[in-house]
């Protein structure tokens, strides 16, 4: 059977063979030869960061000490340019493996798919005699991890782009600064990490990226051929600006939702001056009509602008609940233009596509449902309409922190949930907004905000195994158009890589939605 799919399902399903390559490729076909016979003798030859990166994969899952200059059998590793970007194409059999990438992102996304197709067989690994010719089908696929509620280091932040990249994401959203805290140190505006930084939802300590954190961030996520996108959420989200210049925040507006949502969750409510570790959204605003605002917006876009290489800043634009709508409306418009003039492409929630003098060009992420309501897709349109795009991370789909059905004490409800691993599937990107294509689309992102998330091992639990779904809605072709991009294909596909995980350390949730393999 191939990649190690075999009848030994936790819930007692009989597991069909199929190929356990997640996300789906562009085309896979598989030979009827003997497969290809991995050895500590095999040699690995061409690309060195590719072969680096195979190596240490081939380690971690098999235990086997793959070298350059092996004697045996060889597995080749090569750019050759002129495909699509990010493709690659993989053919194996008995006597070599080759994987060739357009570029070296390609060529770094066939190595996780070979990585992938390691199967056990009795004491030797194999890989099955096999031919793919892969492409993304769309150019943006992100994950986002909120540092804000909850402060995550460094090092479980580089984790999670080990993590993404090996299923083909090649965008790191970074939710930098909310209500409860300010997690990047900007020079220009020092005391927002000296005021705003210490605290998290719970009363949980805080923490921020200094300059250098966050270089090592970008540039990691660099190797993993991943982009990192800053979001800096205005006008609301921003008490913890206050924190650090009450002059430019407008008094807290407590509604009777934001009561609520006190009552419910635990927490006091927000007062200005003082830090806020509820749950509580909406409440807070800067100051629309002050220039000193617009001063505060160039200063921290600008610095952030010189120390991000990717083409986005994100400017937030939710849940503004504290801001007038023709105030909000006028905000992100000059939000947006501040960005355009730094040669960076502007970003916002679909919320901000209301906004009638938008900067041209701006992307909108629609948060709405998969079935959308109260206008949101009218909203996400309106970018669209401006000559932008949209990245599409519906609430009920694929925000990796809502509840599972059955499983661990972590996430939110509120989007429909709890959210099952064929909910989080069983979505296709073009049919979220009538009205646009897949030109229309730049691409998918799943977000994973961490009010209840305090940990790596609890980012692992909650986003392993739907992160793979938003994968594969980011990645493989629409699914009218293969066969593999099926419900039933890709949860037993998903289960073939339960042993995978584990050898790379992923504490997935093991729902029984999967029938996982064991070696």
């Amino acid at each position: 059977m191939l990649a190690g799919c075999t009848p030994a399902a936790q819930n007692g399903d009989t597991v069909p063979s199929l190929p356990a390559v997640v996300p789906a490729p562009a085309s896979l076909e598989q030979a009827s030869g003997a497969p290809f016979r991995l050895s500590e003798t095999t040699r690995i030859e061409g690309d060195a960061d590719a072969a680096a990166a195979l190596v240490a994969l081939v380690q971690a899952r098999t235990g086997l000490e793959v070298a350059a200059d092996g004697g045996g059998a060889t597995v080749t590793l090569a750019i050759q340019p002129g495909g699509a970007a990010e493709s690659y194409t993989l053919a194996a059999d008995e006597a070599s493996v080759v994987v060739t990438g357009a570029d070296a992102a390609g060529l770094f996304y066939g190595v996780q798919t070979l990585g992938q197709l390691l199967a056990r067989d009795g004491d030797d690994w194999t890989i099955p005699a096999v031919t793919i010719d892969d492409a993304p089908r769309f150019a943006y696929r992100g994950v986002m991890l909120d540092v804000a509620r909850h402060f995550h280091p460094v090092e479980t932040v580089k984790a999670y782009i080990d993590r993404a990249s090996g299923l083909k994401f090649n965008a790191l959203h970074l939710h930098l600064a909310d209500d409860q805290g300010w997690r990047i140190e900007l020079h220009s505006r020092p005391e927002l990490t000296e005021l705003a930084s210490g605290t998290s939802v719970g009363g949980d300590p805080g923490g921020f990226y200094t300059k250098a954190d966050y270089a090592e961030i970008v540039e990691y996520a660099a190797s993993r051929h991943m982009i990192v996108v800053p979001e800096i959420d205005m006008p609301g989200h921003t008490h913890a600006v206050g924190l650090a210049y009450p002059e430019l925040v407008e008094e807290p507006v407590l509604s009777d939702h934001i009561i609520e949502i006190a009552r419910d969750y635990g927490g006091e409510l927000p007062e200005t001056g003082k830090p806020y570790d509820g749950m509580a959204v909406g409440f807070s605003s800067l100051k629309i009509h002050d220039e000193a605002t617009y001063d505060f917006v160039a200063d921290v876009f600008g610095e952030l602008a010189g120390m991000t290489p990717g083409p986005y800043l994100h400017l937030g634009g939710d849940e503004a609940l504290g801001t007038k709508p023709e105030d909000f409306a006028l905000f992100v418009s000059r939000a947006s233009a501040i960005i355009a003039d730094l040669g960076k492409t502007p970003v916002a929630w679909h919320e901000a596509g209301e906004a009638a003098d938008l900067a041209e060009g701006t992307v909108g992420q629609y948060w709405g449902f998969v079935t959308p309501t109260d206008g949101m897709d009218g909203k996400a349109r309106e970018f669209v309409r401006n000559g932008g795009q949209l990245i599409l991370s519906p609430a009920d789909a694929i925000y990796l922190d809502m509840q599972y059905p059955t499983g661990p004490d972590l996430g939110l409800t509120w989007a429909n949930g709890p959210t099952s691993v064929e909910d989080a599937y069983s979505w296709e990107p073009s049919a979220i907004i009538r009205g646009i294509d897949d030109t229309d689309i730049l691409g998918v992102e799943a977000p994973m905000w961490t009010e209840t998330i305090r940990t790596a091992a609890d980012i692992d639990t909650m986003a392993f195994p739907r992160i793979a779904a938003a994968a594969e809605a980011g990645w493989s072709p629409a699914t009218t158009a293969s066969e593999l991009r099926t419900w039933e294909s890709f949860r037993v596909r998903v289960g073939a890589l339960g042993p995978l995980w584990t050898s790379l350390g992923i504490g997935f949730h093991p729902t029984g939605e999967i029938p996982w393999v064991t070696e």
